[in-house]
């Protein structure tokens, strides 16, 4: 099992591989992703997700990373919301 990070408000030059190394110092990075915006070429949408292996790694990351400067962007870091389900766009999210 792996604990999903939401990385938000991040240059966008950052990539996915930069994402890793930096989360890395918190601890084994499963995954890291940028989103991008396919209608726009690709260019990123400034914000990510990075997978740590253990909840005390992602709360650690947490510390660490929340509102740090980044590639001159104040980096916002927190546990990543489950993804709404399809058609729910109407409902306002509810935290699990």
């Amino acid at each position: 099992m792996s604990f999903k990070l939401y990385v938000g408000n991040l240059s966008y030059n950052v990539t996915g591989d930069q994402l890793k190394e930096l989360f890395a110092q918190a601890g084994t990075v499963v995954d890291a992703i940028i989103i991008t915006d396919r209608q726009a070429g690709n260019r990123s949408k400034g914000f990510g997700f990075v997978e740590m292996s253990s909840k005390e790694e992602l709360d650690k990351a947490i510390e660490m990373f929340d509102q740090k400067e980044y590639e001159g962007r104040m980096m916002r870091v927190s546990e990543a919301r489950p993804p709404r389900e399809k058609g729910d766009f109407n409902q306002p999210r509810r935290d699990y």
